[in-house]
């Protein structure tokens, strides 16, 4: 699903036909289902990791071969060849890609499916063209379901790299018509995953506050079965709340894990890009707020509002 509408090309090519071999780098828990999901449709994926349990995880899927370095498993693609980077994002992404702009030749092409920032993602787009290289940016969702049930991918590319791009992602997809979609220009693909995960961070925290108003109440309720309650025919049912059903039913789930919530980093650039546009997403900022308070950054305000109570009105503190 495309955008632009003189892409339409992107909607009618066929499917795994289309798409030609290429490596993974990186095969943790999104690369390494990812590079299963395109083998089992008959793409031919190298894959490469530099972590050895990632590549033993990996031997004998159908249609994946594993490399030691990522020299190899270019040196066994066709040109022109396309190399897809699922890696945190960052140093670990960006000296990879400094790798890659001296091994590729023009006409290759790089897709970063990582959780990088669209302004990377703009920059090294630039870098890469100027060697002739094209660059794609492709935001994806869909977390460990998606080797069954296929991922959401928001890629951003130009008019030549798009079609190799849409070929992909109709494999990766829920179905070849439906669950991805072509953004824009580079840098479009991370900019809507983004925003993609912001809302992500206010849907969790709006069920997480919920449920944590009904487990206080005095009427001893049973948060799986009301929550399996909402799940059917409810305006509030959604994929999120199935997992938060799923957990619920877990027995002593609640009390088996620390109330620490980490943040990957797109909460933030989305609560940026609100403040540089001066468009108003408190209950993203909000979200993103208790987040980093969950991590403990909360504590020396915390520490301090006590002290200024006892300050000021001698109330009692509690002794750390």
């Amino acid at each position: 699903m495309s955008t632009d509408p003189s892409a339409s090309h992107l909607d009618s090519a066929p499917a795994a036909s289309a798409a030609g071999p290429l490596a993974m780098v990186g095969l943790g828990r999104m690369g390494a289902n990812m590079a299963r999901r395109l083998g089992r449709a008959g793409v031919a994926v190298h894959g490469v990791d530099a972590d050895g349990g990632a590549r033993s995880a990996l031997q004998g899927a159908p249609g994946v071969a594993v490399h030691e370095t990522l020299e190899a498993a270019l040196a066994a693609l066709p040109a022109p060849r396309t190399v897809w980077l699922m890696l945190p994002a960052g140093g670990a992404t960006q000296a990879v890609m400094d790798r890659l702009q001296q091994q590729l030749a023009p006409g290759d092409l790089v897709i970063d499916g990582g959780n990088a920032d669209h302004r990377d993602s703009s920059r090294r787009a630039e870098a890469f063209a100027g060697r002739g290289i094209g660059f794609a940016d492709c935001g994806v969702s869909g977390g460990v379901w998606g080797l069954e049930n296929g991922y959401c991918l928001m890629f951003g590319a130009d008019s030549a790299a798009a079609p190799r791009v849409a070929a992909l992602a109709r494999v990766l997809a829920p179905a070849p018509d439906r669950g991805w979609v072509h953004c824009g220009a580079p840098g479009a693909g991370h900019f809507v995953k983004m925003i993609h995960n912001g809302i992500e961070y206010g849907a969790m925290q709006a069920f997480a506050e919920g449920f944590a108003l009904l487990e206080g109440s005095q009427y001893r309720l049973d948060l799986a079965k009301v929550g399996e309650a909402w799940r059917h025919g409810s305006v509030i049912r959604s994929w999120l709340l199935d997992l938060t059903v799923a957990a619920l039913a877990e027995p002593d789930a609640l009390n088996a894990v620390q109330p620490y919530v980490a943040d990957s980093g797109e909460g933030r650039w989305t609560v940026e890009e609100a403040i540089r546009q001066g468009t108003p997403a408190p209950v993203i900022a909000l979200a993103l707020m208790s987040r980093l308070d969950s991590q403990g950054r909360a504590d020396t305000a915390n520490r301090l509002l006590a002290l200024m109570r006892k300050g000021f009105g001698g109330h009692p503190v509690k002794a750390k």
